[in-house]
């Protein structure tokens, strides 16, 4: 899939998310979301590898369970970034962060599945 399915496939499991769980809110235009999913993305491409590379023994000790944890962290950092965008882009607490990142990851999952391109 091509940078552009990902970054809708992004900004579609980022509204089902704020959809679902009350403790993360999205107000705005479909632009703007796009806004959130492309700081996900850059948040995902650079600062995510560091920070497995760095929790690599305590992701061995979890059997990978350390993943979920660092997800959520990464899903408030996205929220802390589009905010000081000016994207009304918000995560309300860990626990909504935890739950968010566990729901992005499967709808971004499913569709990336759907939005393949088979014959690539």
């Amino acid at each position: 899939m091509n940078a552009i399915g990902r970054l809708i496939a992004n900004a579609a499991a980022l509204w089902v998310a704020s959809y679902l769980l009350a403790g993360i809110s999205y107000e705005g235009s479909w632009p703007g979301l796009l806004g959130v999913a492309l700081v996900f993305g850059v948040v995902n491409a650079f600062i995510a590898p560091v920070l497995k590379v760095l929790s690599l023994p305590v992701q061995v000790l979890t059997l990978g369970m350390f993943t979920f944890v660092l997800n959520a962290f990464l899903l408030l950092l996205t929220s802390w970034l589009a905010q000081s965008l000016g994207i009304a882009f918000q995560v309300h607490g860990f626990v909504a962060a935890l739950l968010g990142a566990l729901i992005v990851s499967i709808v971004s999952g499913v569709l990336s599945v759907m939005l393949t391109d088979e014959s690539a």
